[in-house]
C-alpha cells in the first residue's frame, strides 16, 4: 500500500488540510479503480465501508490477488468535515460558497476535443490512452484559486485515469440504492445485485456537475463528436453507490457493502478468485427522470405511514403533515408506482421541504433531476 498527501490550499494563515489517498496493486496494472468517501461530509457510511475496503485490500495485495490498480481515498472531504455548528455536523454544502460539495465539477471535454482528431486513429486502445493523457493535462492546468476549487481538482485528478469510479454515499433515512449512466448500467448492474440495491436510478446527465458525472460526460461528449469517425469506448464509468442513510454507520454493513465491492471486482476478472453467483436484482432498474420528490404540501409535524424499501402504488398514503395549532392535516401521496426508497430524517416539515422520494416509472421530468 502506498500512502500519499495532497495538500489544499489554505484559506487563512495557519491552517492546514490534505486529501490523503491509498493506493494498491501494480502500478502498471491494465485497469484501474477509484474508489472515494464521504464527499458530502456529514454521510459517514461511505467513509467506514472505505476503512473497511482498505483493510481487505491492504490482505488482497499481500496475498498477490490484485490485479488492478485501485485509488481510495476514505476522507475526500476535509473542508465539510470540519464544518459543525452548534454540534450539529453540516456537511452537504461549503460554508464559504454555499455550494453543494457534490456539485459544479469541472468540464474539460472541450478542452480535450480542441485538436484531438489529428492525434486519434484506428487503434480504440490508442484512443483512450491519448484521450487520458490530454484529460488528465486540462486538469493540471487549471490553478485553483479557494480550497474548494483544489479540492475538488484534487479529487478529479486523482480519478481522472480510472477505468471504474465508485463514490459512496449515503442519503437521510433509506433503503440501498445506486445512481449511474445508461451506458454504464451493464457493468454496475452485477455491483447492485451484490449490493443488494433496492432502486437504481440511470441518467446520462442529471444536470448538476456532480463528481461521478465529471467523468462519464467528458467521454459521453467525445464520442458524440468523434464516435463517427473514430473507435471510442467509455475510458471511464462512474457510479454513486447510496449506503442507506446516515445513522447506518455500522460494521455489520460496511462489511457487507465493502464484500460486494470485492465481488463485483472478481466478477470482473479485477481479484483473483471466483466471483460468488449473482444474487437477483433487488429492483429493476429505471430512469432518473422518472424519480419524484414528494414535498410537504404545508409546515407541521412529519408524521410517515410506511417505511423505505417498499414497494408502493400512485395514491398510497406515504405520511402526514400536521398543524398542531390549527389541527390541519393534509397528506402526503405518492405520485406513481414505484420504489419507495428514502425519506428525510426531520419530522418537523417546513412547507415545500422534500419529504420522501420514489423511483417509478413513468418519465416525466427533465434538466436538473437531483436533489439541491
Amino acid at each position: 500500500m502506498e500512502h500519499q498527501k495532497h495538500p489544499l490550499i489554505s484559506p487563512v494563515p495557519g491552517t492546514e488540510r490534505y486529501i490523503d489517498s491509498f493506493h494498491f496493486g501494480p502500478a502498471d496494472a491494465e485497469r484501474h479503480l477509484y474508489v472515494q468517501g464521504a464527499l458530502h461530509a456529514d454521510e459517514l457510511p461511505g467513509m467506514l465501508v472505505a476503512w473497511t475496503l482498505k483493510q481487505r485490500l491492504a490482505e488482497l495485495e499481500a496475498q498477490g490477488q490484485l490485479a488492478c490498480r485501485v485509488t481510495l481515498v476514505p476522507v475526500a472531504n476535509p473542508v465539510g468535515l470540519d464544518q459543525q455548528l452548534m454540534d450539529t455536523p453540516l456537511g452537504r454544502y461549503d460554508f464559504e460558497s454555499l455550494t453543494n460539495f457534490n456539485r459544479r465539477y469541472v468540464n474539460v471535454a472541450g478542452n480535450i476535443a480542441d485538436g484531438l482528431e489529428t492525434v486519434l486513429t484506428d487503434d480504440i486502445a490508442h484512443n483512450r490512452q491519448v484521450i487520458r493523457d490530454r484529460f488528465e493535462a486540462a486538469l493540471e492546468s487549471i490553478t485553483p484559486t479557494t480550497t474548494l476549487e483544489s479540492m475538488r481538482l484534487t479529487l478529479q485528478r486523482l480519478a481522472c485515469r480510472a477505468d471504474f469510479v465508485l463514490d459512496l454515499h449515503c442519503d437521510f433515512d433509506a433503503v440501498e440504492h445506486l445512481y449511474t449512466t445508461p451506458a454504464a448500467w451493464p457493468v454496475f448492474e452485477p455491483l447492485a445485485r451484490y449490493f443488494g440495491a433496492k432502486a437504481s436510478m440511470l441518467a446520462t446527465d442529471s444536470g448538476g456537475q456532480s463528481f461521478d458525472e465529471c467523468f462519464t460526460l467528458v467521454w459521453e461528449q467525445l464520442q458524440q463528436t468523434f464516435g463517427a469517425r473514430f473507435p471510442l469506448d467509455y475510458g471511464c464509468q462512474s457510479v454513486t453507490l447510496e449506503l442507506r442513510g446516515q445513522c447506518d454507520v455500522d460494521h455489520a454493513l460496511a462489511g457487507h457493502d465493502a464484500q460486494a465491492i470485492i465481488d463485483w471486482l472478481r466478477h470482473l476478472g479485477l481479484v483473483a478468485g471466483e466471483a460468488p453467483a449473482l444474487p437477483e436484482l433487488a429492483y429493476p432498474a429505471t430512469e432518473l427522470a422518472a424519480m419524484d420528490f414528494l414535498h410537504a404540501p404545508i409546515g407541521g409535524l412529519l408524521v410517515f405511514h410506511a417505511e423505505p424499501g417498499i414497494e408502493v402504488e400512485a395514491g398510497q398514503l406515504i405520511a402526514e403533515i400536521i398543524d398542531p395549532i390549527s389541527d390541519r392535516v393534509e397528506p402526503v401521496h405518492a405520485t406513481q408506482a414505484g420504489m419507495f426508497y428514502a425519506r428525510s430524517q426531520r419530522r418537523m416539515a417546513t412547507a415545500g421541504m422534500i419529504v420522501a422520494d420514489i423511483a417509478g416509472h413513468h418519465s416525466h421530468r427533465s434538466g436538473y433531476l437531483l436533489a439541491p
